[in-house]
């Protein structure tokens, strides 16, 4: 087992992925992260740039779809 610490959250986890362990409080902590996760998940509302004919498109990113997923990444 192998104990990581994310914030003020800590659990343990298996190093074979067999699951992840952590105290009730914790999982009060992980639950309320995650819902502020979702609550500021905003759209990029960036300005787009002009298209020229030289252009190739950008590559998407990689955004977790979860707060969760984060801490195994």
């Amino acid at each position: 087992m192998v104990s990581v610490s994310h914030g003020a959250l800590a659990l343990t986890q298996c190093p074979e992925g067999h699951g992840v362990f952590l105290d009730r409080a914790d999982l009060g902590t992980l639950i309320e992260a995650e819902t502020d996760w979702h609550r500021n998940a905003t759209h990029d509302t960036a300005r787009l740039p002009r298209i020229t004919a030289d252009m190739t498109e950008p590559p998407a990113p990689l955004r977790p779809r979860a707060w969760v997923e984060t801490l195994f990444s």
